[in-house]
């Protein structure tokens, strides 16, 4: 530990992930002094904070509560709870708000923010927005809960709009986003072991419509219309027919095609898009609505529409071999994700799903899956270190088996699948139980998928 001087115990980063780093280079480069702190021994970029930031003050271990009460700006990574009773203390005797990454970064940038957030989905909509953006000729540039962290945005010049993913985790302690649009994809239970409630939870992600210029939020979900925070203005988008004279988006069936509809106009047909599933369908009509907002041609928007292969991770198509389709959501890490990805394929497939689901599922209710599992799911394939309990929620609904891994689970799933089945990795879980992290768990089931036949 190195020596402190007074000005550094002003300004304090808790935690080493990659926000907490952004942080570090953007003081760094202000030449504004501050410490480091993580509540564990070797965080992950430990080593990278030492080789870089030498004479900055580190403390590992622990928080001590009288360094944190000295604080004038305490930033937090989204990683760290806030509930932390060195923090609580702190933020009670200090009277200091604690700020996420993302009102540092608000209080630098002039150009508009685009801000989304939701239980799932975010990354999707986030990304293609922003591909919205660029098919219209205008510059956007893409972050916050995915690829680059906000600080490290400002190294880029500023671009015509800011398209943010934000976390909930984020959304807590940023009070002054004034986003040009603000959006709420979706709410369901995730995230208890932080926000205690349903209640909690969606009145944190609520705050991402805290004095912004046009809230857009989802017919078919209540808890994201706008509530506390009046908008200027408000728009939807929805998996229904709307009406003939509305400006909003929605959907509409035509000579058996279900088209992507602004008003009465028909604008693609849902099986033009590699986004597959009702999930995603809604996911292309909330991007819709926010180019609208901002005044994209609806041409260039369609364009990157249709070209939008999606992310890794999230209900990703691997290949069809014999008529049987497969995919990778290993991203859905709650209850949430792996309903929206049930209830979007379930309809879109002339067959039945091969579900393969378990891990870690931090205090969820999986009996919530049990509908949704009962119409489409032809067998429950379980894996991790909660299969039991989610046998115990399904057994009842559909045919279910605890495999030893990943690899068994693929080869019942084989046998299990005919003609017309998509086989569908979507855990409904956590992954670190025997995984690294949710993408090193999708990356394993492609590349055993892709040896099979």
């Amino acid at each position: 530990m190195l020596p402190l001087d007074d000005t550094a115990h002003k300004r304090l980063i808790i935690g080493l992930g990659e926000t907490g780093l952004s942080c570090a280079r953007y003081f760094s480069r202000l030449k504004l002094p501050f410490i480091l702190l993580d509540t564990r021994l070797t965080p992950p970029y430990l080593a990278t904070c030492q080789q870089d930031f030498p004479d900055v003050p580190l403390y590992l271990g622990p928080l001590d509560p009288r360094l944190l009460q000295q604080a004038t700006e305490l930033i937090v990574s989204p990683g760290i709870n806030l509930s932390e009773p060195a923090i609580g203390d702190a933020i009670a005797s200090a009277g200091v708000l604690p700020m996420s990454d993302i009102e540092l970064f608000i209080g630098k940038v002039q150009a508009p923010i685009i801000a989304i957030t939701g239980t799932n989905a975010k990354g999707t909509v986030t990304t293609l927005v922003g591909d919205m953006i660029r098919a219209a000729g205008r510059t956007a540039e893409v972050g916050g809960n995915i690829g680059i962290t906000v600080l490290d945005l400002l190294n880029i010049p500023p671009p015509d709009f800011y398209v943010l993913e934000i976390s909930s985790f984020q959304l807590e302690t940023t009070y002054s986003l004034k986003a040009k649009i603000a959006t709420i994809l979706n709410i369901s239970p995730d995230h208890f072991d932080r926000h205690k409630t349903l209640e909690n939870y969606t009145q944190t992600k609520q705050r991402i419509y805290h004095q912004c210029d046009i809230a857009v939020w989802n017919r078919s979900d209540p808890a994201t219309r706008p509530s506390g925070y009046p908008p200027k203005k408000i728009l939807s988008f929805g998996l229904e027919k709307v009406n003939a004279h509305s400006p909003e988006f929605g959907l509409q069936r035509l000579n058996n095609l279900i088209y992507l509809t602004k008003g009465a106009q028909c604008l693609v047909p849902v099986n033009r898009l590699h986004i597959k599933g009702q999930h995603n369908w809604a996911n292309a009509l909330a991007a819709l609505t926010i180019g609208h907002a901002i005044n994209l041609p609806l041409a260039a928007m369609l364009k990157a529409l249709c070209q939008f292969k999606g992310l890794p991770h999230r209900c990703q198509w691997i290949k069809e071999e014999k008529g049987i389709a497969w995919y990778n959501d290993s991203k859905a890490t709650n209850i949430g994700a792996t309903l929206a990805a049930l209830n979007g394929l379930g309809p879109a497939i002339s067959g039945k799903i091969i579900l393969i689901a378990g891990g870690l599922g931090k205090g969820a209710d999986f009996n919530l899956l049990s509908t949704s599992v009962a119409r489409y799911v032809k067998t429950a394939l379980l894996i991790g270190q909660d299969a039991p309990l989610l046998k115990k929620a399904l057994e009842n609904y559909t045919v279910t088996q605890v495999a030893s891994d990943l690899p068994q689970a693929i080869a019942l799933a084989q046998q299990a699948a005919v003609s017309g089945d998509a086989v569908l990795l979507s855990p409904a879980c956590a992954s670190m139980d025997m995984f690294k992290n949710y993408e090193e768990r999708g990356d394993i089931f492609v590349q055993l998928v892709r040896t099979i036949y």
